[in-house]
């Protein structure tokens, strides 16, 4: 935690490991998803849109990894000075196949030119010791972090939300990340259908309990086509959607009640308005919310953690 962030925040930590900047960058490995292919549901969870977040390289229907990877450095390189990347395992879940497979497609990854390590986003009920240890075996003294979509801590909105897991896979996820020493980062949203604002709180209070290192935040948000688009229609009001002041002293509140140990990385998500359906925030950039989260936090001497139980 530092002057300017009143929080610990990921960049000084990605700089304290490597010594200077790293970029990530993601990839489409061509995962699928068990609550997709029929194996646990269909559809996805509700609100999922993978494009709206998928930079324009990250297109598994275009090229392979290794060609991913080298795009996205011959995009980043000009703007940052920096010759190290963290190839980020992004689009749905990127544990969600055989061993073998799972293997290869990290191998190729490590095996770029400049590749430093791998972050993989998966879900906590597509994992087990055996596929960990081999990945953390394949990874070496390379870096890994293994990042799950926990997204609620209540069993009624996972099932609301088409999630096909309950908590418990989660924190079954997390203690073993914890037992074989992978950095763990968990993803959860603020705003989902049904939850009160003290419910939302009290996630925080829960989280504290778990060994998690990174934690990944954002806003609920309606991207056009999806069942949270039709849903919202019929009734707006179920969901939680902030207007951009609200969730600004609201992820203050949460930060405050957060153990000072954890790692923030994101606090927001940002859709191309073309796609958005709510809320609409005026085409505000993370960065800009960041700044309005810091400003906030400053001017009221708050800092992270200063609530924590």
């Amino acid at each position: 935690m530092n002057v300017q962030n009143p929080w610990n925040d990921y960049s000084s930590y990605i700089r304290k490991i490597f010594g200077s900047r790293v970029q990530k960058i993601a990839v489409d490995a061509g995962f699928s998803c068990p609550n997709r292919d029929g194996s646990i549901a269909t559809g996805g969870c509700i609100y999922c849109s993978n494009q709206s977040f998928s930079p324009y390289y990250c297109n598994n229907d275009n090229s392979n990894i290794k060609e991913q990877l080298q795009q996205g450095i011959n995009f980043f390189s000009p703007k940052y000075k920096t010759q190290k990347y963290l190839a980020y395992f992004q689009t749905y879940t990127n544990t969600y196949a055989d061993t073998e497979t799972c293997l290869d497609r990290y191998a190729e990854a490590l095996n770029v030119k400049g590749v430093v390590g791998l972050i993989i986003a998966t879900r906590p009920d597509t994992v087990d010791k055996n596929l960990l240890c081999e990945i953390k075996k394949l990874v070496g003294s390379q870096y890994l972090a293994i990042e799950y979509g926990i997204e609620s801590t209540l069993n009624k909105t996972l099932d609301y939300i088409n999630r096909g897991h309950n908590f418990g896979k989660a924190i079954e996820a997390v203690n073993l990340n914890k037992e074989l020493g992978i950095t763990t980062g968990a993803h959860f949203i603020l705003g989902l259908p049904g939850e009160s604002k003290d419910e939302m709180m009290e996630h925080a209070n829960i989280i504290n309990k778990l060994p998690i290192d990174i934690i990944k935040l954002h806003q609920m948000q309606i991207i056009r086509g999806t069942r949270a688009d039709e849903m919202y229609a019929v009734n707006p009001n179920e969901f939680g959607i902030f207007d951009l002041n609200l969730y600004v002293t609201f992820v203050s509140e949460f930060l405050r009640k957060l153990k000072k140990t954890f790692i923030i990385e994101r606090f927001t998500s940002e859709t191309p308005r073309e796609t958005l359906v709510a809320p609409d925030w005026g085409g505000i950039k993370n960065f800009e919310v960041v700044h309005k989260i810091r400003n906030y936090m400053n001017e009221n001497n708050f800092k992270q953690g200063d609530l924590c139980k």
